[in-house]
C-alpha cells in the first residue's frame, strides 16, 4: 500500500511538471496552478496530506484540479502521509489541514491540538456479510449477534469503532475483554473479503468501495451501510480537521483552505460523472466501476457553501464522541470534549 500511495504521488507530481507554463485558464487546474508564480500565492505553497487512495478524499483531489486552491491563494502540493505523521503534524503546525473520520477524536483526547472546523460527508463504511448468510440488519434479539467473528482493517480502527457501535446499539458488547464477539484484522480489505467468503469471518467491516464491488458480484450482501442506516444515517462521519497552533497564528489560511474544498464539494455533487474522471485519469483512486463509484459519490452528499452551517455538524463530533465514550474509546465527558474540539470557521 505504501508503495501504491508513492506511485500515485510520483504520477500527480509528474503529470503536474508535464503542464509547467502552458498558462492556459481554461485547461486543467494542474497547468493554471503550475504556470503560476510563487509570488501569486498569497499563502504560498502548503503540503496537504491526501495521497491515500480513498475515493471520499475526493473533494481534495478536484480542489487540487480545478484550481479552487489556487483561487484561494494556496499553492496546493498533494503529499502521502500515515494517519501518525498527520496528527503529530497537525499538533506541530506542520500539516495546517486534513480531512479524516473520528478515529482522531481519541488523539485529540490525548492532547495533540486540533480543532474539527467542518463535515465532509456521509458514510463511507459498510458491514458487508455472505449473499447466503441470514444474519439480519437489525435484531430485537441480541443473542443472534453474539459469537460473530468480524472482519476490521485494524483493532481500535474505524471500521472497528464503526462496528462496534453497531453492536453496541443492538444490545451485544463490543469490548473484547466480554467475549461476546471476535475481531480479527486484516490489513487488506480484499483479504478481509477473502476472509468472509471462506467463512473465517461472519461480517467484513470494510471501506468503500470494496463493499459495494462485493455486493455486485452476487458474493455478499449489504448488512449496514453508514450512510444511511441506523444508528448512523444523517450524520457525518468525515470531517476536516484543521492545526490548531495555524488557526490560532493564521486563521484566513485555514478558511481558505476550507472555501476550497467547499468549492470542490460542491463541483463534485453538480458533475459526479466529470470528478471520476479526473480522478481516474489522475491515478487518485482506484475505480473499477464507475457506476458503482458514481452511486457512492452521490451517497456521500458532500457538505457544500450553500449547506455548510445548516447540518449540525457540532451535534455529529457529540454523537461520535458519545458512542466512542459507551464502548471506551474516550475517557472523558462527551459534551466538553465536543466544545472543546469543535470550532467553527468564520
Amino acid at each position: 500500500m505504501r508503495k501504491k500511495v508513492l506511485s500515485i504521488f510520483l504520477a500527480a507530481a509528474l503529470f503536474a511538471a508535464s503542464l509547467t507554463g502552458c498558462g492556459n485558464s481554461g485547461g486543467s487546474t494542474q497547468s493554471a496552478t503550475s504556470a503560476a508564480s510563487e509570488t501569486e500565492y498569497k499563502f504560498g505553497k502548503i503540503d496537504i496530506p491526501a495521497l491515500d487512495g480513498s475515493l471520499c478524499g475526493a473533494p481534495i483531489y478536484i480542489a487540487y484540479e480545478k484550481g479552487f486552491f489556487a483561487e484561494e491563494g494556496i499553492d496546493a502540493n498533494l503529499t502521502a502521509a500515515d494517519f501518525e505523521t498527520r496528527k503529530i503534524g497537525l499538533n506541530n503546525g506542520n500539516v495546517p489541514f486534513v480531512n479524516g473520520d473520528f478515529q482522531f477524536f481519541s488523539s485529540a483526547e490525548q492532547g495533540i491540538d486540533m480543532k474539527v472546523i467542518g463535515g465532509m460527508h456521509y458514510g463511507c463504511i459498510k458491514l458487508v456479510v455472505r449473499s447466503d448468510s441470514d444474519l439480519p440488519a437489525s435484531t430485537t434479539d441480541p443473542s443472534s449477534l453474539k459469537g460473530l467473528k468480524i472482519g476490521v482493517d485494524e483493532v481500535g480502527g474505524t471500521t472497528f469503532q464503526v462496528a462496534s457501535v453497531w453492536l453496541e446499539e443492538n444490545g451485544v458488547s463490543a469490548k473484547q475483554e466480554k467475549g461476546e464477539v471476535t475481531f480479527l484484522p486484516y490489513s487488506d480489505g480484499n483479504l478481509e473479503l477473502e476472509a468472509l467468503y471462506n467463512g473465517d469471518i461472519d461480517v467484513a467491516a470494510i471501506w468503500d468501495p470494496l463493499g459495494d464491488i462485493a455486493e455486485s458480484s452476487g458474493k455478499a450482501k449489504v448488512l449496514v451501510d453508514i450512510s444511511k442506516d441506523e444508528p448512523f444515517a444523517g450524520r457525518y462521519c468525515c470531517f476536516y480537521y484543521a492545526s490548531s497552533k495555524v488557526l490560532n497564528e493564521n486563521p484566513e489560511e485555514i478558511k481558505a483552505l476550507y472555501n476550497a474544498v467547499l468549492k470542490a464539494q460542491k463541483w463534485i455533487n453538480e458533475n459526479p460523472e466529470e470528478a471520476l474522471d479526473i480522478i481516474v485519469k489522475g491515478n487518485y483512486s482506484e475505480v473499477e466501476d464507475k457506476e458503482i463509484a458514481k452511486t457512492l459519490i452521490a451517497d456521500y452528499e458532500y457538505e457544500t457553501p450553500e449547506t455548510s452551517g445548516s447540518h449540525d455538524v457540532k451535534g455529529d463530533v457529540l454523537y461520535f464522541a458519545e458512542e466512542l465514550k459507551n464502548i471506551g474509546y474516550l475517557e472523558g465527558d462527551p459534551q466538553e470534549f465536543t466544545d472543546k474540539l469543535y470550532q467553527e470557521v468564520k
